[in-house]
Parts: C-alpha cells; structure tokens; sequence
C-alpha cells in the first residue's frame, strides 16, 4: 500500500477533507484523529487512513452524532478491520457486525428525517416564489 506510506501536512489534509485545520486540530484533542507521524520540525503527518478516519467523521457531523458516538464508531470499524486480518473470533466479528448495523440503521433514520425537512423546506421556498409572483 504505496498510499498508506505517504505523509500528508495538515494543509493537505484541510484541503482533501473540506475540514478547517482548526477543526482537524479539535478532532485530533478530542481523540478522534492522531496524526500517524510527526516531522523533525514537529510538523502534523497524516496518511490515506488518517484522511480516511476524517471523511467518517465528517459525514457523521451532518447526522447529529455526538462526539462519543463518532469515537465508538471509530473504534468498531477500527476493530472491525482488525477482524479482517484474522485477529478475533468469529463471536467478535459478528458483534461488531451488529454494532455497525445499529449505526448504519441510525444514519438512515437521521437521513430520511434531513430528506423530510428539506422538502418542508423547499415547499416554503417554493410558496415564497409564488407570492413574490402573485405581488408583481
């Protein structure tokens, strides 16, 4: 994995993500994110996984999870990966299986309830254009 060797700077990373390097920070004190090296200038590395680990950060933050729930996550895809590569017990798998199906069945609720909003949203907009006709 050629990718997973190469170090990124924080502002790489802010621009990939869409993340401001404020945020990338907050996430990094919080726990949620650690820079996988540090330059001899003590310059923030990350790499493919790190930039990786920010995207499902930043797609959970639209839903409304909170930072505790992103850090379970985290650690369920994270051990997940690591049941991947044959170091737990079928048992364990299929637990984080089901933990990771909670959260996917969750995020699917958070997006039909962001879908119904939105065409509340765009019904007003549209009454709103509507008026604006009527009156000219």
């Amino acid at each position: 994995m050629a990718d997973q060797a190469r170090h990124m700077q924080i502002g790489e990373v802010a621009e990939r993500t869409g993340l401001s390097l404020r945020t990338i920070r907050h996430y990094e004190d919080v726990g949620l994110v650690t820079p996988s090296a540090r330059s001899k200038g003590g310059f923030r590395l990350y790499t493919e996984s790190d930039v990786d680990r920010l995207m499902v950060i930043r797609r959970m933050k639209p839903l409304d999870f909170s930072l505790e729930e992103m850090r379970e996550l985290l650690e369920i895809i994270d051990r997940i990966a690591a049941a991947d590569d044959g170091q737990s017990a079928d048992d364990e798998r299929q637990r984080l299986r089901e933990r990771l199906d909670s959260y996917q069945k969750v995020a699917d609720a958070r997006c039909e309830k962001l879908r119904a909003q939105l065409m509340a949203a765009e019904d007003f907009a549209a009454t709103l254009r509507r008026k604006l006709d009527d009156a000219g």
